[in-house]
C-alpha cells in the first residue's frame, strides 16, 4: 500500500454485493486521474479467517485487515471508505462459522462454555469479532453525518408517505425508569495515567477481578452501571400483561449488535419470559443443552431436535405463542418472530420504521397491528416516545416541507462504547462491583445482585474536545443551532457538561447558537422546528448518534442509507461512511431468490465524492478534484432523473443505479472544462455508454426472475458474484477500456 490511496472496505451482504458492481467503474475512472484505489477485507469471514491463520493453508490464510486499516485510521494519510459490515450477534457468527467450514476452512467451533485453555483462547478470539467489532478501531474520529441537498431535495421534491396514527391509538414505548442503566449511573473522572481494576466482590468476601490493566488517561471519563435482573423480570411481566390487556403486538427492541454483550442478555430475559411456562416446566433441560433463550427463540427451536422432550417443548412454545400476547413478527410467511434472533430487530431501524408506519408492525397473520414497544433501559426511550406523543398530536412529518436534523456523534477513540467489549459483565452472584485504582482506592461501587448487568465504558478527553469543536464548526457553516442532548442529571452527562464549557470557552463561538436540553426535550425542540421548515444540529453521544442517524433519515427523505456520513480523523485523515446496512440480509434473498438486488448505493456515492475531495486536498491531484466535482453534479442528475433501484422486476435494480450513475459521470467528465486532456479522455466513454444505453439495460434486466447461485452467504464466491453483478457484457467493454 502506497501512501494517500483510497482504500475501498470490502464487507458484507448487500453492500458487498454492490460492490462487485460498482467498484471496477470507480477504479476504471479514477485510474485516469491517477488516483489508486485499493481493497480490504473486513467482511465478517473475513476477520474470523485473519484470526485462526495457524489452522489454515497458505493459500487459504489472510491478513488482519482491520487491524491493518485501524493503524492506518490513526495517520493523517487516511483515506478509508467504509461500506456497512456485519455487526454480529452469536447466531449470525455461528452460522458464519459453519459455512467457512463446509468451504474447507478449518476453523473451530464457537466454544459456548469454554473449559480448556485452547478452548478459552477460541472464544476470546471470537468475542472480539462479534457485535460492533469493526467501527470502534476506524473512528479515530468524531461523526458528522447529514442528508446532502441534493437528497433533501429531492425528498422534498418527491415525497414518500409517512403514515398517520389512527385515532386512539395504543402504540407507546414501555421502559423500566428505574433500576435500569440509565438510573444506577456513577461516573469519575481521572486526574492523572492510572492503571484501573474491576473487582467483584461476592457476600463471602471472594474477591473475583473481572479486568484488569483498565489504562486511563488524565482527564478520562469513566462510567459504570448496571441493570437489576430481578427489576427487568418484574418490568417484562408487566408489560407482556399490558400488551395482552391491550390486544396490542409486543415487540421488543435492543441494539444486540452494538452492545454485543448487555444486550443478548436482556433478550434471552424477554425470550424466558415470554415463554415462562415453557422454562419452568423444561427449563433445566434447555439450559443444559446451552438453549438458554439469549440467541432467541430460533435457535432453541433448532436445538429441541438434541434435548429429550424436544417434541413437547415444542408443543408448548406453539402453544404460548398461540395464548399471547400477540408477537410481532419479522416475517410472518417464514414463522420469524421478534424473538427469533437478537439481531433481527434493531433499535435504531426498528423504531423509525414502526413510526413512519403509523405506529403499527406485523403479526402472525402478515397484517399491520397497533404495537406496544419494549425498550428496558430508559436511557433513550422518552426519544422514541416523544416523537410518537408528536405524531400522533401533529400528524405526520411532511417530506415536502420540514426541516433537516444532521448530526455530530461522539464516537471518537470507542467513546461511551456501551455495553459492547470488555467491560461488561453477567454478575455471578450478589454482593458489590468495584472500579479501584492502582493504590487499591475505590472510586465506583455498585450493590449488586445474582444475573444483574454490569458494565463500564471510557470516553477520552481529546475526543470531546474534538466533538465540541466540530459542533460549533457545523454551526457556523450552516447557521443551523447546534443542540447537544445531554441531560444534566445522568451521571455522565453530566461531565459532558462540564467539558462542554470548558470547551467552548476555548472556541470563537461568535454567532453560533448553542443549546444544552435533555434528549426527550431536545426532541420535541427539534421536532417543533422541523415542522417549521427549520434545521437544528443533533450533537449526541454515541448511542444517540446511532439512533437518530436512522430516525430522522428515515423520517425526513425515507432511508439511511442516502446520508453523507464524514468522520474527520483525529490525526487529520478521513473516514468516510457509506449508510446504514440495516436492510441488507432482506436484499440479499431477493437478488439469490430472483436475480434483483434492491439496494440502494446512494450513500457510496457521496462517500467516494469527499473521499476524492479529501484525496485532492492531502496531495494535490488537481484531477480528484475533478472527480470529485463531476461526480457531485452526476449523482444530483441521478436523483433528478430518478434512477435508483427500482421496487420490481422488469425496473432497473442496483446494477442499472450504478451504470446510469457511471453514464453520467462520465458525461459530466466529458463536458468539463478543468483539464481538457481528462475530457478527451471521457468523450468517447460517454458517447459509447449514451449510444448503448437502451441495449444495457435490456442485458441488466434480462438476468432477472431466476435464482442464481452466488456460493455462499458470509463467504461468496467471488467469481460468482462477479458473474451475477456484472451481467452486460456491453457495458463491461466499456468500463474495461478506459484508460
Amino acid at each position: 500500500m502506497t501512501d494517500a490511496n483510497i482504500i475501498y472496505t470490502y464487507t458484507d451482504e448487500a453492500p458487498a454485493l454492490a460492490t462487485a458492481s460498482f467498484l471496477p467503474m470507480v477504479q476504471a475512472i479514477a485510474s485516469t486521474a491517477d488516483v489508486d484505489i485499493e481493497t480490504r477485507d473486513i467482511s465478517l469471514a473475513g476477520r474470523v479467517l485473519a484470526a485462526f491463520p495457524q489452522r489454515l493453508t497458505t493459500e487459504q490464510q489472510i491478513g488482519d485487515a482491520l487491524a491493518e486499516l485501524g493503524g492506518l485510521a490513526t495517520t493523517a494519510e487516511a483515506n478509508i471508505i467504509k461500506l456497512p459490515n456485519i455487526s454480529a450477534s452469536i447466531p449470525q457468527l455461528k452460522a458464519a462459522i459453519a459455512e467457512l467450514q463446509a468451504q474447507g476452512y478449518d476453523i473451530p467451533d464457537y466454544p459456548d462454555d469454554p473449559s480448556s485453555v485452547e478452548e478459552k483462547d477460541i472464544r476470546a478470539r471470537y468475542d472480539r469479532i462479534k457485535g460492533s467489532a469493526v467501527n470502534p478501531v476506524l473512528r479515530e474520529g468524531n461523526s458528522d453525518r447529514r442528508a446532502p441537498g441534493s437528497v433533501k431535495t429531492y425528498a422534498r421534491n418527491h415525497p414518500h408517505l409517512n403514515k398517520p396514527f389512527d385515532e386512539g391509538s395504543k402504540t407507546r414505548v414501555a421502559t423500566m425508569g428505574h433500576d435500569d442503566f440509565k438510573s444506577n449511573e456513577k461516573s469519575w473522572i481521572a486526574a492523572h495515567d492510572d492503571v484501573l481494576t474491576i473487582r467483584h466482590i461476592a457476600q463471602d468476601g471472594t474477591t473475583t477481578v473481572l479486568k484488569e490493566n483498565l489504562k486511563v488517561l488524565p482527564r478520562e471519563i469513566i462510567d459504570a452501571t448496571f441493570l437489576s435482573a430481578a427489576a427487568l423480570d418484574a418490568f417484562l411481566a408487566d408489560t407482556l400483561e399490558a400488551a395482552k390487556n391491550d390486544d396490542v403486538l409486543y415487540s421488543v427492541h435492543l441494539k444486540a449488535t452494538m452492545m454485543k454483550v448487555s444486550d443478548p442478555i436482556i433478550f434471552g430475559h424477554v425470550v424466558r419470559a415470554f415463554f415462562a411456562d415453557v422454562f419452568a416446566e423444561h427449563g433445566d433441560a434447555l439450559v443444559a443443552a446451552g438453549l438458554d433463550g439469549n440467541n432467541g427463540l430460533g435457535s432453541i427451536l433448532s436445538g429441541l431436535e438434541k434435548v429429550e422432550g424436544g417434541d413437547a417443548i415444542a408443543a408448548a412454545i406453539t402453544a404460548r405463542l398461540a395464548e399471547g400476547p400477540r408477537l410481532s413478527y419479522v416475517n410472518s410467511d417464514k414463522g420469524i418472530t421478534n424473538l427469533h434472533v437478537p439481531s433481527d430487530v434493531i433499535v435504531d431501524a426498528s423504531m423509525p420504521a414502526l413510526i413512519r408506519n403509523g405506529g403499527k408492525m406485523w403479526g402472525v397473520d402478515g397484517e399491520e397491528a397497533e404495537t406496544l414497544a419494549v425498550i428496558p433501559d430508559s436511557s433513550y426511550a422518552g426519544v422514541y416516545q416523544a416523537v410518537i406523543d408528536d405524531v400522533i398530536a401533529n400528524g405526520p412529518l411532511d417530506p415536502a416541507t420540514i426541516g433537516t436534523v444532521p448530526n455530530v456523534g461522539l464516537m471518537a477513540q470507542a467513546a461511551e462504547e456501551y455495553g459492547s467489549h470488555d467491560k461488561t459483565f453477567e454478575i455471578a452472584s450478589a454482593g458489590v462491583v468495584q472500579i479501584v485504582d492502582s493504590a487499591g482506592d475505590v472510586l465506583i461501587e455498585h450493590e449488586v445482585g445474582a444475573g444483574d448487568i454490569w458494565r463500564a465504558t471510557q470516553t477520552k478527553h481529546i475526543a470531546v474536545m474534538d466533538w465540541v469543536k466540530l459542533a460549533v464548526t457545523r454551526a457556523r457553516a450552516t447557521g443551523a443551532p447546534a443542540v447537544f442532548w445531554l441531560d444534566v442529571n445522568r451521571a455522565h452527562d453530566a461531565q459532558l457538561i462540564a467539558k462542554l464549557h470548558q470547551a467552548l470557552a476555548t472556541l470563537d463561538t461568535t454567532g453560533v447558537q448553542i443549546t444544552i436540553l435533555a434528549p426527550a426535550e431536545a426532541t420535541r425542540y427539534t421536532l417543533a422546528r422541523m415542522r417549521h421548515g427549520l434545521d437544528t444540529i443533533s450533537v449526541t453521544g454515541n448511542v444517540l448518534r446511532d439512533y437518530l442517524t436512522d430516525l430522522f433519515p428515515i423520517l425526513e427523505v425515507g432511508t439511511s442509507a442516502k446520508m453523507l456520513s464524514i468522520v474527520p480523523l483525529l490525526s487529520g485523515g478521513g473516514l468516510f461512511e457509506t449508510g446504514a446496512g440495516g436492510s441488507a440480509p432482506k436484499h440479499v434473498q431477493q437478488l439469490v431468490e430472483q436475480n434483483y438486488l434492491r439496494w440502494d448505493s446512494l450513500g457510496e456515492f457521496f462517500a467516494l465524492a469527499a473521499s476524492f475531495e479529501h484525496y485532492a486536498d492531502v496531495t494535490g491531484n488537481v484531477r480528484a478534484q475533478v472527480l470529485a466535482d463531476t461526480l457531485d453534479a452526476a449523482t444530483g442528475a441521478f436523483l433528478e432523473n430518478d434512477k435508483s433501484p427500482g421496487r420490481k422486476l422488469g425496473t432497473i435494480d442496483n446494477r442499472g443505479s450504478h451504470f446510469y450513475l457511471t453514464l453520467y459521470w462520465v458525461q459530466e467528465l466529458a463536458k468539463q472544462d478543468a483539464d481538457p486532456e481528462l475530457a478527451a479522455t471521457f468523450a468517447p466513454v460517454a458517447e459509447a455508454l449514451a449510444a448503448k444505453e437502451q441495449q444495457i439495460v435490456d442485458e441488466l434486466v434480462a438476468v432477472q426472475g431466476d435464482a442464481v447461485d452466488i456460493g455462499g452467504y458470509y463467504r461468496p464466491d467471488a467469481a460468482k458474484v462477479d458473474a451475477v453483478m456484472r451481467p452486460s457484457a456491453t457495458l463491461n467493454a466499456i468500463i474495461d477500456a478506459i484508460g
